[in-house]
Parts: structure tokens; sequence; C-alpha cells
């Protein structure tokens, strides 16, 4: 069955239609609940397809993450308060895009039921099925990690990416009273702790490039590089190897 021509060009772009098991319906419903009957039910942007979305080239379709509904102490979010979680549950991946050198296949770095973190604004929303998705690029991932809650000691990193733990920078008052300075101020950290290394960047002979980088290194690395990630308490942030310019 055509992708219907009124669909977003991004979109009609990144999919087919096709008898193609998505993965997992939702958080926690395992696959095989999923019959032939719901697979024919399902709709695209209002409109009912016989198949299912499968993403080409290195798109993956993710369903996205609920809004938050309340913050960390308990405090009830309404409205446009609601926090937007940049997170999903990948549904099914393309088969990869080629090396623009050698043109060998670069795998996919997710599988089917991985969760995974993108950037905010990354993607092209959808709604499948009467529930809302994404459909985004490989490298547009973050981080992935498994179970109901992102840790830790859960998470990994895809590609070229490095996690650091970063160090919030310190201001002196006259009389030498350091003062942390608060997330919320315009400069961002640029210093951190390793914490996780992705397996690197495939190269034209097909083989991985290198990562310069080992956990408990301390870096620096480019101002306003990277996305910033909070897990539990802590910020973090999703450097890419070659914006990391010194370690110590």
């Amino acid at each position: 069955m055509k992708v219907p021509a009124s669909l977003p060009f991004a979109v009609a772009m990144a999919v087919s239609v096709g008898a193609f098991a998505p993965g997992q319906a939702a958080f926690g419903t395992s696959r095989s609940k999923m019959t032939d009957t719901s697979l024919a039910a399902s709709t695209l942007e209002g409109r009912k397809i016989t198949g299912a979305l499968k993403p080409t080239n290195n798109f993956v379709l993710l369903k996205v993450a609920e809004l938050q509904e309340a913050t960390d102490s308990g405090i009830l979010l309404t409205g446009s308060a609601k926090i937007q979680k940049t997170e999903g549950e990948v549904m099914a991946v393309g088969p990869g895009k080629t090396h623009q050198d050698s043109s060998k296949i670069i795998p996919i770095p997710v599988s089917e039921g991985d969760r995974v973190v993108y950037g905010q604004y990354d993607g092209t929303e959808l709604e499948y099925g009467g529930e809302k998705h994404t459909l985004i690029r490989d490298e547009d991932i973050l981080v992935k990690y498994s179970g109901d809650k992102l840790t830790v000691d859960n998470v990994e990193t895809v590609n070229d990416n490095v996690l650091v733990r970063v160090e919030l920078d310190q201001g002196e008052t006259p009389g030498g009273l350091l003062l942390a300075k608060s997330k919320d101020d315009e400069s961002r950290p640029s210093t951190g702790v390793v914490v996780k290394v992705g397996p690197g960047k495939m190269g034209a002979d097909g083989k991985l490039l290198p990562m310069d980088i080992s956990v408990g290194d301390q870096v620096k690395f480019r101002d306003f590089a990277g996305n910033e990630v909070d897990i539990g308490t802590e910020e973090f942030s999703v450097v890419k190897i070659m914006d990391i310019l010194a370690k110590f």
C-alpha cells in the first residue's frame, strides 16, 4: 500500500507501509499481545492502513513517553506546565544507511523494545494507532536504556557519544566564598567526568573508529556542545567525541 500523498513530506520519506511487526505495542506491553486484527485496524494520521509502519534508511519509529504529570517533589502540573519528556520506546527500525565512502550499511544502534532519550527538537511527530509517535534518525538518539526508569546503571551511549557527569562552575565572592552557579544560569558547564563511552563511529572499512576516551577520565569539551540529560538528581551531557578538547 502506498503512503498517502497528504502526509507531510518528512513522514513520507521516513516510512513505508507493509506487513511489518512494529515491536512492542506500548510500554510494558509485549509484542505477542498484538494480533493481526489490531494491525489491520491501525491508523496513520487518522487514516486506516492495512499494515504497519516500516521506517526506511536510518529512521527509527518511537512511541513517545507520556507527559510528566508531577514534579519530583510531588507538585501537580497542569496544561502547558506539563513536562514533555523527550523519551520513547523503539517500535521499529529501518535497515540503516550506507556509508558515503564505502557504501557499507551502517547498522542501527538500537533494537525494538529499547527505551531512548533524544533531542528536544528532533524528529517528526505523527499519530499512529491513535497514539503519539515520532520518527527520528538514529544519530539523534543520545542514550538508550532498558527497564522502566533511566538510571546511571542501565544507561548506554550509542555511536560516538560520550556521557559526561558535568561539574557545575563555581563563582567566588570578594571574600573568597565559593558560590555554585544555578542550572538556570546562561552559561553551561563544559567540564566533567566520563561515565559511559559509546562503541564508536563506523569507518569506511566497516570497522569502528577507536574512542580515545575512557570511563573515569576528566574532560574539557566545547562550550555549548552536547545535550543535557538529567538522570535522577544529577546533570549530565551527551557529547560527541569530536567535541571533547582535552582530558586530564
